[in-house]
C-alpha cells in the first residue's frame, strides 16, 4: 500500500515538474502578446513547447501545408483521461454521427469537442495572437476553470488556417513599423499593399471555400475536420476599426434547415458571452450583418454538419496595426483585440462543458434524423448521364467525395423536379445516372447544395443567394420528393488506356476542363493542334464543333513518337483519342477545309496589382497554374508600358479598376488588338470598356417612362436607409444564358449556361460582333434579385466577342471562373483562351 501511494506521489510530483515547464506566450517569445505581431513560425513553435512540455493533455498534429510549405497544425487538448482516450473519443464522435465503419453503438456520455478556427484571413491577425492566450490558460495549472471544463470537452485549436495570408501582412507591417505605433488614420501602417493579406497564396478567401475545397489548405482541413465533426465550431474574424464585437447569435436569414436547437443555443452561446462582456464594460452586438445562409463560410457549414456554427468579428482589421484612433478619440489596440477573441473562446469552451449532454444529445438527434427522414422536401436527387456530360459529372462526384455525400445507382421511372426546365416531369433512371438519397449523413448539406430555389426570409444578406449544383456543373438533373433506394454503387469512368498506333490522325473531343489540359499539355510540348469550326462525323462517330484533331502533317519533327504523346497526354486525362486513317469525313468539312482552325499557342498574361480585384486575379491565376497547367506571365498594371507586346497573343483583365482603360490610352491598346492580339475582360473591366467611346459594348439602357415614374420617389423613410440598395442589387444569383453555340466562345456547351449574376451590368446587343451568350425575359433561374433590377436585366449581352481587325475582344460579364468553384464556366474560359480568334 506504501509503495502504491508513493508511485503516485511520484506522478504528481513529475506532473507539477512538467507543468512548472510550461512557459506563457509573454515568457516564450519574450514580448507581451499584443505589443507586436507574432510570425507564423513562432506561433507553431510556441504550440509545439506547450505540447512538450504538457503532453498529459495536449496532443498536436500536423495536418497538412500551404502553397508555401508553411505547416498547418491542430492541437487537441483536454484532461489527460480525454487525451489517453482521445482516438476512442473520435470513434464514438463519428457514430454518434452515424458515419463510424464499425457498427457499434455509440456511447451518449462523450465529452463535448469544440473547434476554435483561427485567423482564416490572414490581415485579421489578432486571433492567431490569441489563441496562444487560450493554449496557455487551458493547460495552466493554477486555471482550476479550465480544468474543470476539459474534463467535459476536448478543444481543438487550428491557430492558423491561412498561413501564407499572415505571413504577408505580419511581415510587411513589421518591416514598416516604428518604434512606437502610430494611431493616426493617414499613417502608412493602415495602408498594406496588393494583394493585402486577407486570401492565401493564390488570393482565394479561404472562409469562402470550407463546401468547395479548391484550396489545398482547405482539402486538408475539411480531411481531418470530417474525422471529428465537432459540436461547436467558431471561426475568429476582424472587421471595420469602429465596429464593437460581434458574436452569436446572427443576423437573419437564417436558413431554413438550421434547426431549433441549433438557433436556440447560439443564443444560449451568446448570452454567457454577453456576460463577460457586461462585466468588463466591453461593447458588443449580436443579430445583425453576419447572416447563417452560404453553405461554404466558416459557421454555415459547420452548421450543415450538425455543430453549432459561429462567426466572432472584433473591430480592428488590418488597417488597425497595433494601434489605432476611432472615431470616439478612444484608441483601439492589439491587445484589446485579442483579449476579447479570448474572452470568447474561453466563454464557449464554459458554455460547452456546462451544456455537454445536451450537446451530444441533440448532435445524435440531428443525424439520426438525417438517415431516417431526410432534410427538406426532395428525398432524391439523380444526375443523368448524357452525351458529352463525362468530364462534368467526375467533377461533381469529387466534390461530393471531398463532402462525404454518398451516392449510388438505381433503376426504374420516376418524377421529379427538373432543374434545367423548372418543371415537374417523368423520366428514366438509366444505367450511368447517379442517384444521390437524402436519407444519410450529410442530408442536411446535400439538401442545401441541391435547392433548385433560394428561400430568403431577409433579403439583406452577407453573400451570394444560389449555388445548386446542377447549375455550378452543367448537368442534367432532378430531385424528386419520394425516396428511391440506392440498388447498386455507382461506377466512376474508369481509367482510359489509349495504345498508340500508327495513324492519319487523331481527334479528341473538346467535352470539358480535361480536354482542355490534355491541348495544354500537348501545345507546352510542341505537338501542332487544330480543331473543327462546325461538328462532323468520321468512322460512324460523331464529333462537335471543338474537335481537336491532330496530324502526322506538321508533325514530322516527331517522327514515330507523335502518338505515343497523344496517347500518354489523353491517358493522364482520361480522354479517349479517336484514331481516323484518312482525313477525309463522312458528314461535315474534311481536315483540309478552311474549317479546320489551326491552333497557336497562346502567349498569355494576366494583368494584377493596385486596382485589380485580388481574389478575381487570383482565380485566374490558380486556373491557368494549377488546373490547366498552362504558363501564364503576370505583369502588374503599372508596368504594363514595360511589357513586350510582341510577346503577348492574349491579356486577360480579371475584375478591377484600370487606370489605362479611358479614351485617351484604349487607342493604344486597340491597335495591339488589331494587329492580331486578343483581350478577354472579365467583370468590372467590361465595364470600364461600356464607358469608352472606342470600345464597341455599351450599357444596357433603362427603360424611360416618364409617364409613369413614381413621383413621390424621393420620399424615403429614414428607417429603411440600409436597404434601400437591395431593390437594384443582386448579391449573387442564377440566371439562364442563352448562347450562340456556333462561335468559338461556346463551343462544348448546350444552347445555354448558367450564369452566377453578381451585379447590375447587363449590355447592349453588340452591332459589330457576336452576341454569343444573352439574356432574355424571365430568365431567373434561383436566388435573390430586387425588383428594380429584375426589371433590366433581361434582353441584354453578357458574353460576347468583338473583331477588331486581326485580333478581337472578348467580354465575360460575369465570372467564369468565381472562387474556383463554378465549373460549367471552366470550359468557356479555355474557349477564350485557345478557339476564339484563331
Amino acid at each position: 500500500m506504501k509503495k502504491r501511494a508513493g508511485f503516485l506521489l511520484l506522478l504528481v510530483a513529475g506532473w507539477m515538474f512538467v507543468s512548472a515547464q510550461i512557459q506563457s506566450p509573454e515568457t516564450f517569445l519574450g514580448y507581451k502578446p499584443g505589443t507586436q505581431y507574432t510570425p507564423h513560425f513562432k506561433i507553431i513553435n510556441y504550440f509545439n513547447h506547450v505540447a512538450a512540455a504538457s503532453p498529459a493533455m495536449v496532443k498536436l498534429q500536423a495536418y497538412g501545408q500551404t502553397y508555401e510549405g508553411r505547416p498547418l497544425i491542430a492541437a487537441f487538448i483536454s484532461s489527460e483521461e480525454n487525451i489517453n482516450n482521445l482516438e476512442d473519443i473520435r470513434k464514438n464522435n463519428l457514430r454518434l454521427a452515424n458515419m463510424a465503419m464499425d457498427k457499434a453503438a455509440p456511447a451518449e456520455n462523450a465529452p463535448v469537442i469544440v473547434w476554435l478556427s483561427y485567423n482564416v484571413h490572414g490581415n485579421e491577425a489578432s486571433s492567431s495572437e490569441a489563441a496562444m492566450l487560450t493554449l496557455y490558460e487551458l493547460v495552466n495549472s493554477s486555471n482550476t476553470k479550465t480544468k474543470e471544463w476539459l474534463k467535459h470537452t476536448v478543444v481543438v485549436i487550428d491557430p492558423c488556417i491561412n498561413p501564407d495570408g499572415r505571413d504577408r501582412y505580419v511581415n510587411w507591417f513589421n518591416s514598416i513599423a516604428g518604434k512606437n505605433y502610430n494611431p493616426r488614420l493617414d499613417a502608412r501602417e493602415r495602408y498594406e499593399p496588393w494583394p493585402g493579406g486577407r486570401t492565401n497564396h493564390y488570393n482565394f478567401d479561404l472562409n469562402r471555400d470550407w463546401a468547395w475545397q479548391t484550396q489545398i489548405e482547405s482539402q486538408q482541413r475539411l480531411k481531418l475536420y470530417q474525422q471529428w465533426f465537432p459540436q461547436i465550431h467558431a471561426d475568429y474574424h476582424e472587421q471595420d476599426i469602429n465596429a464593437p464585437y460581434y458574436f452569436a447569435p446572427a443576423a437573419q436569414p437564417y436558413h431554413e434547415a438550421i434547426t431549433p436547437w441549433q438557433r436556440d443555443f447560439q443564443v444560449t452561446i451568446g448570452k454567457n458571452n454577453a456576460a463577460y462582456f457586461d462585466a468588463r464594460n466591453w461593447l458588443f452586438f449580436t443579430k445583425e450583418i453576419f447572416d447563417l445562409y452560404y453553405p461554404s463560410y466558416g459557421d454555415t457549414y459547420p452548421l450543415y454538419n450538425g455543430a453549432i456554427g459561429m462567426t466572432y468579428e472584433q473591430g480592428g482589421g488590418p488597417a488597425s496595426g497595433l494601434g489605432v484612433y476611432k472615431k470616439e478619440g478612444d484608441t483601439l489596440t492589439l491587445t484589446d483585440r485579442l483579449m476579447h477573441h479570448h474572452t470568447t473562446a474561453l466563454s464557449t469552451i464554459e458554455t460547452a462543458s456546462q451544456n455537454a449532454n445536451r450537446l451530444i444529445r441533440e448532435f445524435r438527434k440531428f443525424f439520426n434524423d438525417a438517415v431516417s427522414t431526410g432534410t427538406g422536401v426532395y428525398k432524391t436527387y439523380i444526375i443523368k448521364k448524357e452525351e458529352g456530360d463525362a468530364q462534368r459529372m467526375a467533377a461533381l462526384t469529387e466534390l461530393l467525395d471531398k463532402n462525404n455525400i454518398q451516392y449510388g445507382s438505381a433503376k426504374g421511372n420516376a418524377k421529379g423536379y427538373n432543374y434545367f426546365t423548372g418543371k415537374e416531369e417523368a423520366f428514366t433512371i438509366a444505367e450511368g445516372d447517379i442517384v444521390i438519397s437524402n436519407a444519410q449523413p450529410k442530408s442536411t448539406l446535400l439538401s442545401v447544395l441541391f435547392e433548385p430555389t433560394s428561400k430568403l426570409v431577409d433579403s439583406a444578406t452577407y453573400d451570394i443567394t444560389a449555388w445548386a449544383l446542377p447549375y455550378v456543373y452543367g448537368v442534367t438533373a432532378y430531385a424528386v420528393k419520394e425516396k428511391i433506394s440506392i440498388a447498386g454503387n455507382y461506377v466512376k469512368e474508369q481509367p482510359l488506356h489509349n495504345a498508340a498506333s500508327s495513324t492519319y490522325g487523331y481527334v479528341i473531343p473538346w467535352e470539358g476542363v480535361q480536354s482542355a489540359k490534355a491541348v495544354a499539355q500537348l501545345m507546352q510540348k510542341g505537338v501542332k493542334l487544330r480543331f473543327a469550326a462546325a461538328g462532323f462525323e468520321v468512322n460512324d462517330t460523331r464529333f462537335k464543333a471543338g474537335a481537336i484533331i491532330i496530324l502526322k502533317t506538321s508533325n514530322g519533327a516527331f517522327a514515330d513518337h507523335l502518338w505515343k504523346l497523344v496517347a500518354e497526354c489523353c491517358n493522364q486525362q482520361n480522354l479517349k483519342a479517336y484514331p481516323v486513317s484518312s482525313g477525309f469525313v463522312d458528314k461535315g468539312y474534311d481536315f483540309g477545309s478552311e474549317n479546320v482552325k489551326y491552333m497557336k499557342a497562346p502567349k498569355i498574361a494576366l494583368v494584377t496589382g493596385e486596382g485589380v480585384n485580388a481574389n478575381a486575379a487570383g482565380e485566374v491565376w490558380f486556373f491557368m497554374e494549377r488546373e490547366l497547367n498552362y504558363p501564364v506571365t503576370l505583369i502588374n498594371s503599372g508596368n504594363l508600358n514595360r511589357a513586350n507586346w510582341n510577346d503577348i497573343d492574349v491579356l486577360i483583365l480579371p475584375d478591377g479598376r484600370y487606370p489605362f482603360l479611358n479614351n485617351k490610352d484604349f487607342s493604344d491598346l486597340k491597335s495591339w488588338i488589331s494587329k492580331g492580339g486578343r483581350l478577354i475582360a472579365m467583370e468590372n473591366a467590361v465595364a470600364q470598356l461600356a464607358g469608352l467611346e472606342e470600345a464597341g459594348i455599351k450599357f444596357k439602357k433603362d427603360d424611360d417612362d416618364t409617364d409613369k415614374k413614381d413621383l413621390y420617389a424621393a420620399l424615403k423613410k429614414f428607417g429603411d436607409h440600409d436597404r434601400e440598395f437591395i431593390s437594384s442589387s443582386t448579391p449573387g444569383s442564377i440566371y439562364k444564358v442563352q448562347l450562340d453555340n456556333s462561335h468559338p466562345l461556346a463551343f462544348g456547351y448546350p444552347g445555354y449556361y448558367y450564369t452566377l449574376k453578381m451585379d447590375d451590368h447587363v449590355y447592349e446587343f453588340i452591332n459589330n460582333g457576336w452576341n454569343v451568350g444573352v439574356i432574355k425575359k424571365d430568365n431567373l433561374v434561383a436566388g435573390f434579385v430586387g425588383s428594380e433590377l429584375k426589371k433590366k436585366l433581361n434582353d441584354g449581352l453578357i458574353y460576347g466577342v468583338q473583331d477588331i481587325g486581326s485580333g478581337n475582344i472578348v467580354y465575360m460579364a460575369d465570372d467564369v471562373l468565381f472562387r474556383n468553384f463554378w465549373q460549367n464556366g471552366k470550359l468557356m474560359f479555355c474557349n477564350a483562351l485557345f478557339l476564339v480568334g484563331q
